[in-house]
């Protein structure tokens, strides 16, 4: 295959902390030092969540808006996806950060388990929150937990919720949600093919699933995401000693199934992207 591989890299989450794994970058100069060796490694995405002081999540968007400043300087070209995950704030504080026009943020489009509790992801949310991503010209990353949500993310793009072509991310191996499952992912893609035959998209597992996923999709022709919010190891017996360690592991993979590795340009003209500042 010749078509470049897009690697993401989630580089903190809102559940993983240094008790976990020292090497989780919690501060906004560790994100950036963290995202900075991850680009140098081959991610063109950077997947971005921000913490409080103590490292309990956060929505807030002036560290975001930190975070931000400090990618493009470090990271220049790199596409920056925030998240607006339920874990860091309740809803439209989810979406408070969306005014700074990161070019990418993910959005859940239904509910689902989660291992202690559910996710949730109302519609009147959902719609708000690609209300605003259309808004302020922030490309959403679907993030699909269930096939439901693939179906859902199709009809939004049909009726101009979300922009196309879609993204959508397969997430794969949470606990009480979808399962890590080669013979599912596949007819997640044919899923997606069908109901919107222009999208792309990309599949992360979590876990120890991670690598295993990461080398379904990229055998598939999609496009992939690593690092430390998804999983904090090498191996059973090693912590993964930085995002930039996950990330090389991942590009090793391309190069084992003759994939190149897309730069940050390439993954801006595949996505439709605007220009980097």
């Amino acid at each position: 295959m010749t078509n470049p591989c897009i690697i993401a890299v989630a580089i903190t989450g809102s559940v993983p902390t240094k008790a976990n794994n020292p090497a989780v970058p919690i501060t906004v100069a560790e994100q950036i030092e963290s995202t900075q060796a991850a680009f140098e490694a081959g991610a063109a995405i950077a997947h971005c969540h921000v913490r409080n002081d103590d490292e309990t999540p956060s929505s807030d968007p002036e560290r975001f808006a930190r975070l931000k400043e400090g990618l493009e300087k470090h990271c220049p070209g790199m596409i920056i996806q925030f998240s607006t995950g339920g874990r860091s704030g309740a809803g439209r504080a989810r979406g408070g950060m969306l005014p700074l026009r990161p070019d990418m943020a993910s959005l859940s489009v239904g509910s689902n388990n989660f291992p202690t509790r559910v996710y949730e992801n109302p519609p009147d949310l959902v719609d708000w929150l690609a209300a605003e991503m259309l808004a302020h010209d922030v490309m959403p990353e679907i993030e699909a937990f269930d096939l439901s949500h693939i179906i859902q993310a199709a009809k939004m793009a049909e009726d101009g919720r979300v922009r196309r072509p879609l993204y959508v991310q397969f997430v794969m191996g949470v606990k009480n949600a979808m399962i890590a499952d080669a013979r599912i992912l596949d007819f997640y893609i044919e899923t997606l093919a069908r109901f919107a035959p222009d999208a792309l998209w990309c599949a992360a597992g979590i876990g120890p699933n991670q690598i295993i996923v990461n080398d379904w999709a990229i055998a598939r022709g999609g496009h992939t995401r690593t690092g430390l919010e998804d999983n904090m190891r090498l191996d059973r017996d090693r912590l993964a000693p930085s995002n930039a360690a996950l990330v090389s592991r991942t590009v090793e993979l391309c190069a084992r199934h003759e994939r190149p590795v897309a730069t940050w340009a390439e993954a801006r003209a595949m996505l439709g992207l605007r220009s980097a500042p």
